[in-house]
């Protein structure tokens, strides 16, 4: 499945993984219910937080991995092995659709969040005509059904950054992105008035990578980098129908490396203001 930050898309799993999801989170309540705890007490037990639990067990998000683990204790052993069976048949049957779900799982309970983005706007800063203007365009055509689900999905995601304000956001953001007028001149407009009232958040760090940079790190493509709650780093990326997540730490080793010198190529801030408000005039 591509990933939620630009093109978006599903795949043939999309509706098994959907179901499949549901029955985990089920049987993750019902165990719960079954220790006699409350969503928030289990979730206290386990590290996470009440409303990350909650999505779990409603189906709308894919289960960290070592959710079995952290419930070892909480669950006993015949629970344990419920739920590690459980876990293993979903990530057996979700294939590809599961790499998503799962970044959109470590976004919720980052303590950093860094984006490098060069090919759409990334997902947590699209507007809402942007967002219908990618859709829209995308092959082959969905309904409009699907396409309302998906916008309201994006836009429910995009919650992340007024809640969690103690999460440090970072993105670097190609300038041809925005001058490729996607969506045409009043989407544009609209995209980056919202970026300059987003980046005026104090957890918000917008920079935008000049179109001329003669000294320039991120050839290799779009990237994501998450800090969980345990400092440990994880990484992810997407190309076409497909996504990885990288946690082996000389792989996000090397992303970070590359994050953090594109950060330095890139305009500053107050730079970056300046050139939106010319972008914008020049609409």
């Amino acid at each position: 499945m591509t990933a939620d930050h630009g093109g978006g898309g599903t795949n043939g799993t999309e509706a098994e993984l959907s179901d499949s999801l549901k029955t985990f989170g089920a049987v993750l309540k019902a165990l719960r219910e079954e220790s006699g705890l409350t969503q928030e007490e289990f979730a206290l037990r386990v590290g996470y937080s009440a409303a990350y639990v909650a999505k779990i067990e409603q189906g709308k998000r894919f289960p960290p991995t070592d959710l079995p683990a952290r419930a070892a204790e909480v669950l006993g052993p015949v629970g344990l092995k419920v739920l590690t069976a459980a876990a293993k048949s979903l990530t057996r049957r979700a294939g590809l659709a599961s790499w998503f779900r799962q970044w959109a799982g470590i976004e919720e309970e980052a303590v950093s969040l860094y984006a490098y983005e060069c090919r759409a706007v990334p997902g947590l800063l699209q507007p809402d005509p942007y967002i219908r203007a990618i859709f829209d365009r995308r092959l082959p055509p969905v309904s409009e059904e699907q396409i309302e689900r998906e916008v309201a999905a994006r836009l429910d995601r995009q919650q992340l950054i007024a809640t969690m304000q103690n999460t440090a956001f970072s993105f670097v953001i190609e300038q041809s992105v925005l001058e490729r007028r996607m969506g045409g001149r009043e989407v544009t407009r609209r995209v980056i008035d919202h970026l300059l009232d987003v980046g005026t958040r104090r957890n918000v760090e917008i920079q935008v990578m000049p179109t001329v940079q003669e000294d320039h790190c991120g050839i290799d493509g779009q990237m994501y980098l998450a800090e969980t709650a345990s400092h440990q780093w994880i990484g992810y990326t997407e190309g076409q129908r497909s996504s990885t997540l990288i946690s082996a730490p000389k792989d996000v080793s090397v992303l970070l490396q590359r994050y953090g010198k594109l950060r330095s190529q890139a305009l500053d801030c107050g730079a970056t203001v300046k050139l939106l408000e010319r972008i914008r005039g020049a609409l």
